[in-house]
């Protein structure tokens, strides 16, 4: 979903340009406009509906600790989450709707596993949160103070890069109906976390690029919804970021 939201040739300069022109050609109303402190205040809706959820589903399997009780709700957001996030990508203008609609959803999920997970390994949750947060505020301090600059050859290379993630984990999917199995990069030897450590690098990269859409559809006076669509953009990396993480931590906490 990451690749779709930074990747797609549609979402270049030229589209910012038509996006900050009204039906009639002329420039968009100034009140009417992206603005950087709108997107920051839109993300942290977001992430408020999400926390909300998921201690809905953490609050459930923890009553029961039986994991029939929520895969219900874990299965509704994961495909719902899915169909949601397609939508907002080529429905922008629907994105203040649709995009709190996938955070709830995407809440459902993360939940539900991350309450499976700290069952296993105490604690286990609250570090992926904190790992994942961190790894935002210090990436966003670096982009801010030109530290990490995004180029041609940078979002080249961090698009690729995800691409290439994306379609490794659709074929284990596909291989894994006919019995095939990834056990050495699932598994928690030294392959496995090298792997993990990698997805996760170039996850949190995908935020510095989320950071420079942001920027150039501010600087384009892009439309006001597009707040909520900048905002979902961040989210979805975050909720892969932290999916990694969490996957990263539960693999060297498997080795103790």
């Amino acid at each position: 979903m990451a690749l779709m939201k930074t990747s797609n040739p549609a979402l270049g300069d030229q589209t910012f340009r038509d996006l900050a022109a009204s039906p009639s050609g002329s420039l968009i109303d100034a009140a009417d406009r992206m603005t950087l402190s709108g997107t920051v205040n839109k993300t942290g809706v977001l992430l408020i509906c999400a926390i909300a959820s998921a201690a809905w589903t953490w609050h459930l399997f923890m009553q029961s600790r039986d994991i029939a009780d929520v895969m219900p709700l874990m299965l509704i957001g994961m495909f719902g989450g899915l169909i949601c996030a397609f939508v907002t990508v080529f429905k922008k203008a629907w994105s203040p709707v649709t995009a709190p609609i996938y955070a709830l959803l995407e809440g459902l999920v993360l939940g539900g596993l991350s309450a499976v997970f700290d069952l296993r390994y105490p604690g286990i949750a609250i570090q992926a949160v904190s790992l994942t947060f961190g790894t935002l505020f210090v990436l966003l301090l670096a982009y801010r103070s030109g530290m990490i600059k995004v180029t041609q050859k940078f979002r080249l290379g961090v698009i690729a890069a995800t691409g290439g993630i994306m379609v490794f984990y659709l074929l284990q999917m596909l291989l894994g109906f006919f019995g095939f199995r990834f056990v050495t990069i699932n598994g928690s030897g030294p392959i496995g976390i090298g792997f993990s450590l990698i997805v996760v690098a170039i996850a949190a990269l995908n935020l510095v690029l989320d950071f420079d859409f942001i920027e150039q559809g501010v600087a384009y006076g892009a439309p006001r919804y597009m707040e909520w669509y900048g905002a979902f953009g961040i989210m979805v990396t975050l909720v892969w970021l932290y999916l990694e993480i969490l996957r990263l931590l539960s693999k060297i906490r498997s080795r103790n």
